[in-house]
């Protein structure tokens, strides 16, 4: 189990091949099996498999970050977003096969947290099963954004509930088929051990 954390990568090229359910099923179970704050299992999985909601939610993103202007405060990916989408040329879910939205109550003080355990455990599932992800947080820069929500809304999500992320999945588009593998060495995270 932790090859399959040591050797999990984010994947932004995906084929355009369909997951068998038997194997969407185990990622979404390990999802589903996340721990959650006090274990009020408030997490809501969108399972977007329609390549017409993926192309619809694409051309809202990028309209609704198209209509933003860069600000000293905002972190430079959201800036970056903001750039792409004017020009016209950004993919913010880099075009999966499948893109699980999380959403969660917005009355959940842990919402966040509880989606972060939820997207890791699919992830590193994901991984073991040979199929590629990414994580996506632009519909969480844009969870207060009424034309997102009211788009949302009509594909599932409930009133109260807010996006806290996504994960996109599919079979990754590389010579040999697999996620690429090869870890990353770690500059940053440092540990102290307390005695």
């Amino acid at each position: 189990m932790l090859n399959d954390i040591l050797t999990r990568r984010s994947t932004r090229k995906f084929k355009n091949k369909v997951i068998p359910a038997h194997m969407l099923e185990v990622i979404i179970e390990a999802g589903r099996y996340a721990p959650s704050g006090c274990n009020v299992q408030q997490a809501h999985f969108l399972v977007v498999q329609s390549k017409s909601v993926l192309a619809k939610l694409g051309e809202l993103v990028q309209q609704e970050f198209a209509k933003m202007e860069p600000t000293d405060d905002m972190p430079q990916t959201v800036k970056n977003n903001i750039a792409g989408a004017k020009a016209g040329n950004k993919s913010f879910h880099y075009n999966p096969q499948i893109l699980i939205i999380v959403a969660n109550s917005v009355d959940n003080p842990n919402a966040m947290a509880d989606t972060a355990c939820a997207i890791d455990n699919m992830m590193v599932m994901a991984n073991h099963i040979n199929l590629g992800t990414c994580w996506i947080n632009q519909l969480r820069w844009l969870q207060d954004n009424e034309v997102l929500i009211e788009y949302l809304q009509s594909i599932g999500m409930k009133e109260g509930e807010k996006v806290y992320g996504a994960m996109s999945l599919g079979f990754p588009d590389t010579a040999n088929g697999m996620p690429e593998r090869t870890p990353l060495a770690r500059t940053g995270n440092e540990v102290t051990f307390v005695e």
